[in-house]
């Protein structure tokens, strides 16, 4: 089959491609090269440098900070998602006093920068009465609200990408708004924005790392404690490897979880239970009106 987005190479483009290619890996090893030629150069790979991480102390407190990174990004990633969902719901409402309020707290928490959201509820609060805020509730909280009004958008752009028809064939049937949004525009808008909801998880892992800042013992807080130990010879790099590596592993895994994920739902038998569930109304099709694909 031929596909008017796509022409098929020919020989001369073949042959241009692949000295592209080459071209690019020579590139990429070089610069790979030179940057572990440095690091040889300045005594980045020897054992003094590296003598930190032989101690199994040091691993246990690696292996502590590793869970409190994992249990803010649970939290965050929680909340995140169920705040997103409830402030999705007002965005779509056809009720003014509802919508407008609600885009401009999703504006407002969109553009401030994740950092100064931690700033203000770690070092701004206390000043003024408020004595509960932790390290990690800062950091927690701060990625909930900038995550969740991003979140806030990606399930309404999903709501709005589905077609008109669905919605209408919902309707048609005696179904009620709630139910619509629950058996048929949720559903489907979670599928079909599973990457970008993926996507945006794996910046709430990533983003733990600002918690440093507000004393949040996570791992680049460790990170940057080990690396300027000068005893052992400010071993930043091999810091910043060791380190660099678990938070590599980390998205990874997420990534990995996420694949299984949409595997899994590209094909859910609950939705064609729910299909079936759907009373049936004379002169409407729900599989022909297209409710649920």
């Amino acid at each position: 089959m031929t596909s008017v987005l796509y022409d098929v190479p020919g020989p001369r483009a073949i042959r241009r491609n692949r000295i592209l290619a080459v071209l690019t890996v020579i590139v990429v090893l070089a610069v790979v090269g030179f940057v572990v030629y440095r690091f040889a150069a300045t005594g980045q790979f020897t054992a003094d440098k590296w003598r930190l991480f032989t101690y199994p102390l040091v691993w246990e407190n690696v292996w502590a900070a590793t869970l409190r990174t994992l249990s803010a990004f649970g939290a965050a990633a929680v909340l995140s998602i169920v705040l997103g969902l409830v402030l999705s719901i007002g965005r779509v409402s056809v009720h003014a006093w509802i919508r407008v309020p609600v885009m401009l707290f999703t504006e407002l928490f969109r553009a401030v920068p994740v950092l100064i959201l931690m700033m203000i509820m770690y070092y701004g609060l206390p000043p003024l009465g408020v004595t509960f805020v932790t390290p990690f509730v800062a950091v927690v909280t701060g990625l909930t609200l900038y995550n969740g009004s991003v979140l806030a958008e990606v399930f309404r752009a999903g709501i709005e990408s589905l077609p008109k028809g669905q919605t209408e064939a919902g309707y048609a049937i005696g179904m009620r708004k709630s139910a619509v949004m629950l058996y048929i525009q949720y559903p489907q808008a979670v599928r079909a924005m599973l990457p970008v909801i993926i996507s945006q998880l794996v910046v709430v892992l990533k983003d733990t790392a600002l918690g440093f800042i507000v004393t949040f013992q996570e791992l680049l807080y460790l990170a940057k404690f080990y690396g300027a130990q000068v005893t052992f010879g400010s071993p930043i790099i091999p810091s910043t490897i060791v380190f660099g590596t678990i938070y590599i592993l980390l998205c990874l895994a997420l990534s990995g979880v996420a694949k299984w994920v949409e595997i899994r739902t590209r094909r859910s038998p609950r939705i064609a239970r729910q299909i079936k569930a759907i009373p049936a109304v004379p002169g409407v099709g729900v599989g022909g009106a297209g409710v649920i694909d």
